[in-house]
């Protein structure tokens, strides 16, 4: 399966994006979803996990209360909603999927998920 980005873009501090991450096949369901974003001159970092079952949802502290992650639909697999955008948000940011569930200690792990897209650019201006 292939996945795909959309909704970056440019905004001003303070305000929102919605992330997608679209799935090519229809069919794919997978348990485990999540975000990561990789800042200029930075390290790819975690954002935020979803599984399906059981039904947890993590965040990294530094978008805790701002950003929430959700299970889409048909080809949309999972959305990233961010709010009250920060400057320190700047980044590409990756969707990434496991068909099967990654136990809660390996959520923040880029590596357990199987499947990643191309990144979307958000650019935050303060």
């Amino acid at each position: 399966v292939q996945l795909e980005e959309s909704g970056g873009g440019v905004v001003q501090a303070g305000g929102s994006l919605r992330l997608s991450c679209g799935a090519s096949e229809r069919t794919y369901n997978p348990n485990t979803m999540a975000w990561f974003r990789q800042g200029p001159g930075k390290e790819r970092e975690f954002v935020a996990a979803l599984t399906r079952s059981p039904n947890n949802a993590v965040y990294a502290d530094s978008v805790k209360g701002r950003f929430t992650i959700s299970r889409g639909n048909a080809e949309i697999t999972h959305y990233l909603q961010m709010n009250n955008l920060k400057s320190d948000d700047t980044a590409v940011y990756y969707c990434a999927t496991n068909l099967n569930r990654i136990v809660l200690t390996g959520l923040r792990l880029a590596h357990a998920y199987a499947n990643w897209g191309q990144g979307t650019q958000v650019a935050v201006s303060s």
